[in-house]
């Protein structure tokens, strides 16, 4: 399959063509029923006769071109109607009659309202012309009514999700006017996976009744169905909590699909490289160090503990709390002593053969080093973050 894709060097086209080029060259193999042999890009740049070669050889278009902020209102509809009949006349005259992708805009939902804008407009003007195209030739066509984009663009454009996370990321000034606005999102990747859906026809099809998506197995437009209703307020929120992490340590509820999982990748896209690297607060003394690595408000804190050669660690139980002891290099002795009924039991263990150990609620522990040249480098896990008001950790020697 070769596929045509215009707009290729904007936000969208750029995250697209990159993944499709990730199924071409089978580095991606999460779409075993693509096949892609080439990656037509077009944009600003590309000439019309290129435009030409293109339509004459592909086998599926994706129109990401547009203009969304030019200078002259009047180029609104150049950009967003014109070149959607220059691209359909030249697949006329080529005579592909491949399935065709337009990308459009919930504003082409106030087209002929009073709240209407010349850009939605424009995008209501493109639509149209695509379904004429489609009931002329037969060929299919795919109208998306894309909501507010998130992904990596410019700040200070068109994206107040973009402009807000490059602001908290590198310090910058920002104003929110109103943190109870509230916006519909949808995620570059989830946006890139229904262009794969697209491709392998498993497109989600809707109406619309007025700005709300009205799902129907025979609708005429397409819809990517995982979007975020959320308000200015609670992004800015989030990224906060993000950049105050590296002193915190402190990792933010993320659940698999979440809106803050998108928001957390999307703002560290706009960390200077000189945060990339963030300094941790290692407890040094005699013994060794113990340097707590990432706190969560769910399941407690990782931490890593080096002890010297030689040295014990640990000689205490806890009531409630629970550990996993890993250790990833050197040669240790893990000690366990059942507090009530004095049951012991020991696990010789070592980086050169991984393992997780328990230190089980009422069972009095520690951890020897057994070399007398090598440090003793331990992962652990604890259930709970440290609480020196509530320490739940009692001495005494196994």
């Amino acid at each position: 399959m070769k596929l045509l894709v215009t707009g290729a060097k904007g936000m969208v086209g750029t995250a697209l063509c990159r993944a499709l080029k990730n199924l071409r060259d089978d580095k991606d193999r999460t779409r075993p029923n693509l096949k892609i042999e080439e990656v037509f890009e077009y944009d600003l740049n590309s000439t019309p006769e290129e435009l030409r070669v293109y339509c004459k050889a592909c086998d599926f278009v994706f129109n990401l071109a547009g203009v969304n902020r030019p200078e002259n209102p009047a180029d609104f509809m150049e950009g967003n109607f014109g070149f959607v009949s220059d691209l359909l006349n030249e697949l006329k005259t080529a005579g592909n009659t491949c399935t065709v992708m337009l990308a459009s805009s919930v504003q082409a939902t106030l087209a002929g309202r009073f709240e209407e804008s010349d850009y939605g407009k424009s995008k209501k003007a493109g639509e149209d012309l695509f379904f004429s195209y489609g009931k002329e030739t037969g060929a299919k066509v795919a109208v998306y009514r894309f909501p507010n984009v998130m992904g990596h663009s410019r700040p200070n454009y068109n994206s107040a999700v973009s402009t807000f996370c490059w602001a908290i990321a590198n310090d910058e000034p920002f104003e929110v006017n109103d943190p109870n606005i509230e916006l519909e999102l949808l995620y570059i990747n989830d946006l890139v996976n229904g262009m794969f859906d697209l491709l392998e026809g498993k497109e989600q099809r809707c109406e619309y009744d007025g700005a709300e998506v009205v799902p129907s197995s025979t609708g005429r437009y397409c819809y990517v169905p995982t979007t975020h209703k959320v308000t200015l307020g609670r992004i800015v929120e989030l990224l906060q909590e993000f950049r105050a992490s590296p002193e915190t340590l402190m990792m933010p509820r993320m659940p698999e699909g979440s809106f803050e999982k998108k928001l957390c990748s999307l703002y560290l896209t706009y960390l200077p490289v000189e945060k990339f690297k963030y300094p941790l607060s290692m407890n040094v003394d005699e013994r060794g160090s113990f340097t707590e690595l990432v706190h969560t408000r769910d399941c407690g804190q990782v931490s890593v503990n080096i002890s010297k050669p030689g040295v014990t660690k640990g000689q205490h139980w806890h009531s409630s709390k629970w550990e996993l002891f890993i250790v990833v290099k050197g040669h240790g002795l893990i000690q366990e002593r059942n507090i009530n009924t004095g049951e012991t039991v020991e696990f010789e263990v070592s980086g050169d053969k991984i393992e997780a150990v328990y230190m089980v609620p009422g069972w009095t522990h520690n951890i020897i080093n057994l070399s007398d040249v090598e440090d003793l480098v331990t992962v652990m896990s604890c259930n709970e973050v440290f609480d020196p008001a509530r320490p739940d950790t009692y001495y005494e020697e196994v």
